[in-house]
């Protein structure tokens, strides 16, 4: 079992600068967990220090049952995938990959075979003679995967492995990678600053900012039921559209004013707001929840608007069409077959049954 455990963990850097204040967090054996925020948030630290090539100022921190603080990297059972590679340029694929398991006596025979078995699962075999130069950034990438499976480790720790790679190969990597987890069975901790690579290879998500868990959730729950303004507007591509409105109550009803738009209140949130009232919130809504008039039909509860369009961008089979509302910059996805242009008038509908509202105070939920 290689479940880790982080209990008040505390990372200050010379210079009484603390990055991360009191971290507390839980990885289950053979769970999937990404680690992701803006830079400077405290991920990598985080699993610098899982690995042990970062000290830790004080707290706990367990692999499995057994308390690792003080011991050395190369007794944790873990294994480390790094942004760069870190190959041997003058070592061919398969001396890299069998290098570590000869400095530790495995037997030769043994260390083939396992070698074989890496490159197979991989799709390296065929190029086990060749040297790391003569590789493309993904095949160099599969190399240094296999070079942390061969020691077959309790924990693989991945930090930013897919950021040298284009985005056609980033594709192709998180698919073998999250293949690669239900393969081996074992504890994946991966940090990275592309929340789409998190939103389709995780099992759970833990969002940072400034060093604090903002939200440890599942991908679903994350981009459904954001906790709070932060993780709503960072998780999602394109993000969550955020907007003033103001809370009121009339003839026993509420009612939500953003900009000249006055409307009720979804009924599953009334409650909710009933401490809200003569009060400023923010709402959340999504960019898929906006829909172009033509396409919002049997929606029973929508708030339409007429926008300007500051711009609008092809992605393919849809569009995001820019406007303003309430002061704020605002997207709408809608299929690509209509036709939009800068300046063109847009009619929308926003289905107000998928609206989020938050505490404009603290940024929370109104739902927590």
């Amino acid at each position: 079992m290689a479940g880790i455990r982080l209990v008040n963990v505390n990372k200050t850097f010379p210079g009484n600068v603390t990055v991360i204040p009191g971290l507390d967090l839980e990885i289950k054996d053979k769970e999937f967990v990404i680690l992701v925020g803006p830079s400077g948030c405290g991920k990598s630290t985080t699993l610098r220090m899982i690995a042990g090539l970062e000290s830790i100022s004080s707290g706990d921190l367990y692999i499995g049952d057994k308390r690792v603080n003080d011991t050395a990297p190369k007794d944790r059972d873990i294994a480390m995938v790094f942004q760069s590679y870190a190959l041997y340029p003058h070592m061919s694929v398969y001396n890299n990959l069998a290098f570590g398991l000869k400095l530790r006596g495995v037997p030769k025979d043994e260390i083939d075979k396992k070698v074989k078995e890496a490159a197979k699962m991989l799709d390296i075999e065929k190029y086990l003679e060749r040297k790391p130069r003569a590789l493309s950034g993904g095949q160099r990438q599969r190399v240094a995967l296999g070079r942390a499976m061969v020691r077959s480790p309790q924990v693989f720790l991945l930090d930013e492995p897919l950021s040298n790679l284009d985005a056609k190969l980033r594709g192709e990597m998180r698919t073998s990678i999250s293949r690669l987890h239900k393969s081996l069975g074992v504890t994946f901790v991966y940090v990275t600053h592309d929340q789409v690579e998190a939103m389709t290879m995780a099992d759970r998500i833990v969002v940072m900012k400034d060093g604090v868990i903002q939200q440890y959730d599942t991908p679903k729950n994350l981009y459904h039921s954001p906790i709070n303004t932060f993780v709503a507007g960072f998780i999602g591509s394109p993000r969550m559209n955020l907007f003033p409105a103001h809370v009121s109550k009339v003839k026993n009803k509420i009612m939500l004013k953003a900009d000249a738009y006055s409307f009720d209140a979804p009924a599953s949130l009334s409650a909710l707001l009933d401490g809200y009232i003569d009060r400023d919130v923010t709402l959340g809504v999504r960019p898929e929840d906006i829909h172009a008039e033509e396409f919002y039909m049997g929606l029973d509860n929508t708030l339409k608007i007429n926008v300007t369009v500051d711009m609008a961008e092809m992605m393919g089979a849809e569009l995001y069409a820019y406007f303003e509302l309430a002061g704020e910059r605002m997207i709408s996805r809608i299929p690509s077959r209509m036709s939009v242009s800068e300046k063109d008038t847009l009619p929308l509908a926003i289905d107000l049954n998928k609206i989020h509202i938050f505490d404009k105070e603290t940024g929370k939920s109104i739902r927590v």
